[in-house]
């Protein structure tokens, strides 16, 4: 059996980075659902662990808002603490260091600091991919017409379990194993 073309439009262990966006302590109890966003979060973490995707996380106002929230932390290592709600002016380096062309994030809140990061990613060329599942802001209303206008303006919706699937690519792997254990796991 051959392989299949290389679609442009999949993101791939190769061509993907995760970006976790202020998952913070002080924050996340604000957030509806927070449960689920954080283990959707730490689902992608561990599949982009699997599969050798680089991830980066960002805090925004460390002292006021604290830290990110275990287990996401201890995955993502050294963060930047941002004062600009976008994250792009603090991992532009990095990301350009990974030269990967499409973004997948996750975070919170929606229509804040997840949206201006979505929009200068776009502007600085990258495709930008959004796992809606692990996403939030403190009021549904904002975090809809946050999600409308990304999608309008270009960045890809998806889901946590369509992304990991979408990096795996096939089943009959050892990566594929694991993959199909996260997705398996049971809801918070």
């Amino acid at each position: 059996m051959t392989e299949p073309l290389p679609n442009p439009l999949l993101m791939t262990p190769e061509n993907t980075l995760l970006l976790v966006i202020d998952m913070q302590e002080k924050l996340l109890p604000s957030i509806p659902e927070s449960e689920r966003i954080v283990w959707n979060a730490r689902r992608l973490l561990d599949g982009a662990e699997i599969l050798g995707i680089p991830a980066l996380g960002t805090e925004q106002y460390r002292k006021g808002l604290g830290a990110t929230v275990e287990p996401l932390a201890a995955k993502l290592g050294e963060m930047p603490d941002k004062l600009h709600f976008s994250s792009c002016q603090a991992i532009v380096a990095k990301l350009e260091e990974l030269n990967r062309p499409k973004i997948l994030i996750a975070g919170i809140e929606a229509h804040v600091c997840v949206q201006q990061t979505a929009l200068d990613l776009l502007s600085l060329g990258y495709d930008v991919y959004l796992a809606a599942d692990a996403v939030g802001s403190r009021f549904s209303y904002d975090q809809e017409i946050a999600l409308r206008r990304m999608e309008s303006t270009g960045v890809t919706l998806t889901t946590t379990e369509a992304a990991l699937f979408e990096w795996c690519r096939a089943a009959g792997t050892p990566q594929f194993k694991q993959i199909s254990q996260l997705v398996r796991e049971e809801k918070p």
